[in-house]
């Protein structure tokens, strides 16, 4: 340790926190990992302290907003007094817009009343990795219905946008298990037709096999896309859910499914 009168001492800011810069006349100290000595004996320990100390609650609460938001989730652990900072609504605000914007569908869990926008950020991201469809997905979602080139020339006549004359074909689904289209559909040609979709699962929760079927027709396997959009496809035709971002209320499920 350094003490004595001969000895005198200085503190001043620096990058790291305080450094605190110690004397002795004539005589030189040997370096260690925590004491750097010049040739005029003049030997500065770095001190370290923590940002929220030196800088405040609002220059820290600046400079978090600047992270990416798994940067931000590890400064939660930093201490309690970072985790009041980092957890701030006015901060995970603008990492939850980021997180949505160029989304197809807004989860409705990341629009319930009373949770905070971490807990918000932290359902909508869950939901955004969630491949199993459910009945609120199909529901909330005007699909667009289009035949695969494999499929017979007379259904692809039937379909306007094989044939560059309109858009796709629409699709709807309701929560009492029947499916429509719009008025003048080909395709369609006024029958009943009723949807189910089937899940089942092996050890653990995981999924086998998971995929939605309309009447006796083919199954259609579930995809999740990174836009956070729904594709329903079989060998002959797919249905791709329509962005909807602007729907208020969001979309889907009310709770995280797993």
């Amino acid at each position: 340790m350094l003490s004595g009168d001969n000895f005198r001492s200085h503190k001043g800011d620096s990058d790291d926190g305080v450094v605190e810069i110690m004397a002795k006349n004539g005589t030189k100290r040997g370096r260690s990992d925590e004491e750097e000595s010049g040739d005029d004996g003049v030997v500065e320990v770095y001190v370290e302290r923590d940002p929220l100390v030196v800088f405040g609650s609002d220059i820290l609460l600046m400079i978090l907003k600047n992270l990416d938001a798994c940067s931000v989730v590890l400064s939660l652990l930093v201490s309690r007094g970072w985790h009041g900072v980092a957890s701030r609504d006015s901060l995970w605000n603008i990492k939850l817009e980021e997180l949505l914007l160029g989304k197809a569908h807004i989860p409705r869990v990341s629009q319930v009343r009373g949770i905070s926008k971490l807990t918000a950020y932290s359902y909508s991201v869950m939901d955004g990795k969630r491949c199993r469809i459910m009945k609120e997905d199909l529901c909330d979602h005007i699909w667009e219905y289009r035949f695969k080139k494999i499929a017979p020339e007379y259904w692809r006549n039937l379909d306007p946008s094989w044939q560059d004359k309109g858009p796709p074909l629409r699709r709807y689904f309701h929560p009492d298990g029947s499916q429509t289209a719009d008025p003048g559909d080909q395709v369609w040609g006024g029958h009943e037709c009723s949807y189910t979709i089937v899940t089942s699962f092996v050890d653990k929760g995981n999924i086998r096999q998971h995929y939605v079927r309309i009447n006796k027709w083919p199954q259609m396997t579930v995809t999740r896309k990174r836009d956070w959009s729904w594709e329903l496809a079989n060998q002959i035709y797919f249905y791709t859910s329509i962005p909807d971002a602007d729907k208020e209320g969001g979309t889907g499920p009310p709770l995280p499914i797993c």
